[in-house]
C-alpha cells in the first residue's frame, strides 16, 4: 500500500509538473488579476486564454501582462471576450510557447479527479486537487442555447480565475470560473471553450 500510495503521488506531481507549463498569471500594474491557459501558440504570437471578468478588471487600460512560467512578463492585448461563457482571449508577441493538453471530445464525468492550477492571492502556481461533483446547463435566454458547465469541490481563491483543471492524464478538461460558496466552484468545460474559438469568436 506504502509503494501504491507513493507511485500515485509522484505521478500526480508529474503530471502538474508538465500543465505547470502551459498556466501563466494575467496582471496589471504588477497585481495578479487571474491565471490563465496557453490556448495556442504560432512561430511569432501566442494566444492565452483566461476568464472575461479577470480581463474586464483592467478597463479600458492597455496595462494587462502575462506572466510566463519561466518568470518573464510580456503584454497582452485581449482580442475576444465572450461575457455569458466567461471567455477572453489574449494574445501575446511572443512565439514558441507551449499550448496545453486539452480533452475538447467529451465533457468529463463525476467522480473524475482533477488538479486546479492558479494564483490565488498572488501566490505562484498553487495545486489544489478535488473531483467534478457534477454537470450543469446554463440556458441563454435569447438563443436558446443549452451550455454546460461543471461543479467542483476543488478548492479555488481569488487569482484561480481562468486557470486550468487538470484530469488524471495531464489534459485541460475545464477552466476555473467562479467560488459559488461551501465547498463547490464552477469551470467552463475546455470543449466549451474550443468550439468558442474554432467557430471564429475569438478571432
Amino acid at each position: 500500500m506504502t509503494s501504491l500510495t507513493s507511485t500515485l503521488r509522484q505521478q500526480a506531481a508529474e503530471i502538474v509538473r508538465a500543465a505547470r507549463q502551459s498556466v501563466v498569471q494575467v496582471q496589471l500594474d504588477q497585481r495578479g488579476l487571474g491565471a490563465g491557459i496557453i490556448w495556442h501558440s504560432g512561430s511569432q504570437r501566442s494566444r492565452v486564454l483566461t476568464n472575461a471578468h479577470v480581463v474586464a478588471a483592467a478597463g479600458r487600460r492597455p496595462a494587462i501582462r502575462v506572466k510566463l512560467p519561466d518568470e518573464r512578463s510580456v503584454p497582452a492585448e485581449v482580442v475576444a471576450t465572450q461575457r455569458e461563457l466567461d471567455l477572453a482571449l489574449l494574445e501575446v508577441p511572443l512565439g514558441g510557447l507551449k499550448p496545453a493538453r486539452r480533452r475538447v471530445s467529451n465533457l468529463p464525468r463525476p467522480g473524475e479527479l482533477v488538479f486546479a492550477i492558479g494564483h490565488p492571492f498572488g501566490d505562484p502556481e498553487v495545486v489544489t486537487v478535488g473531483l467534478i461533483s457534477g454537470i450543469g446547463y446554463l440556458v441563454w435566454p435569447r438563443q436558446g442555447q443549452r451550455t454546460p458547465y461543471l461543479f467542483s469541490d476543488v478548492r479555488l481563491a481569488p487569482g484561480n480565475s481562468g486557470g486550468p483543471l487538470i484530469n488524471a492524464d495531464g489534459e485541460v478538461v475545464g477552466i476555473a470560473a467562479m467560488i459559488i460558496g461551501g465547498d463547490l466552484s464552477t469551470a467552463i468545460p475546455a470543449l466549451v471553450a474550443q468550439r468558442w474559438v474554432e467557430q471564429g469568436e475569438a478571432i
